[in-house]
């Protein structure tokens, strides 16, 4: 599957809305003024003159109407809304979270509004893609970004984790919830300034992420953007990553110190070592307190166990 984006004049447009009209579909997102959908290609047209195909056929759909393509992608590249011109350097309150693979310790999730003239000073603070960061290296920026920028982070410790998940919550409703708070509580913060944008790094499409909110009283809606991918689109996503991802390294710290051995990350056989470890010195109800008890780590920690019971 790939993208094409081109850029079109107003006439042309009104020829490819024509052209497309008897499959045309209705779009809330922001900035869209028209959407078609084809068995293998959706159509999109925004305000600012871009029109893109989406899907196996983008590249035939495209070439039918001559114009030179100002952006082709692939599937290894971010996915989601087609954002504005200059969309790095606006003024964009963005969310991110981790902790949702981690068998041990919570997930966190911020937010951070990062101005437009805050872009270049964010960017000397070095902050970018945190995968690109090491734990180390965020435990030094988080507390100057969190201290210069208005922000929001929540922790969902592993009790509360279990508790709903048991009820049936999926992660993706979980993290929706999670995100709106955080954006409302940032935009709270902010008073009467108001972002350009906002951009969500996209773990659901856009429908399935207000399905799983819509019982919520408020639901910031108004100039939403979706994308994977996002810490490399704004500064304000890269430094939210890097204060949810503090966040979580101080929780597996108190962890740490909780069970009296190093709690590690991730969900490896590790891991499950680890956690067999902990239940026969603390018991069952110690170690479902501090795990999100539903993966498999579990099973494969019980199993350690009982081996060295017997």
């Amino acid at each position: 599957m790939s993208n094409e984006v081109l850029l079109m004049k107003p006439n042309e447009i009104e020829k490819v809305k024509s052209h497309y009209m008897k499959f045309k579909v209705e779009r809330s997102a922001p900035g869209v003024v028209f959407a078609a959908k084809l068995a293998d290609t959706a159509i999109t047209i925004y305000k600012s003159g871009k029109v893109m195909f989406q899907g196996n056929g983008a590249t035939r759909e495209a070439s039918l109407w001559g114009t030179s393509s100002i952006q082709s992608t692939s599937t290894s590249v971010a996915k989601g809304d087609i954002l504005p011109p200059n969309f790095s350097s606006l003024s964009v309150l963005g969310s991110d979270e981790t902790g949702t693979g981690d068998y041990f310790g919570p997930i966190t999730v911020a937010a951070c509004f990062v101005s437009s003239e805050q872009v270049e000073l964010v960017k000397e603070l070095g902050v970018k893609d945190s995968k690109m960061l090491t734990d180390d290296v965020m435990r030094k920026m988080a507390p100057d970004l969190m201290a210069t920028l208005t922000h929001s982070v929540l922790v969902l410790k592993n009790e509360k984790y279990n508790d709903i998940q048991s009820r049936g919550w999926s992660q993706g409703k979980i993290k929706a919830l999670m995100h709106n708070q955080a954006l409302k509580l940032v935009l709270k913060k902010m008073g009467s300034e108001k972002p350009t944008f906002i951009l969500i790094d996209q773990f659901a499409e856009r429908g399935i992420y207000y399905n799983h909110i819509k019982a919520e009283k408020e639901i910031i809606r108004e100039n939403v953007l979706f994308s994977t991918k996002a810490e490399q689109l704004h500064v304000s996503v890269a430094a939210a990553s890097i204060i949810a991802r503090y966040a979580f390294l101080k929780e597996m710290d108190r962890l740490t110190e909780l069970a009296n051995t190093t709690i590690p990350k991730g969900a490896s056989a590790k891991v499950d070592e680890i956690a067999a470890k902990i239940y026969l010195k603390h018991g069952e109800e110690f170690l479902k307190s501090i795990t999100k008890w539903h993966f498999a780590n579990t099973g494969k920690a019980i199993k350690i166990v009982n081996k060295r019971r017997f």
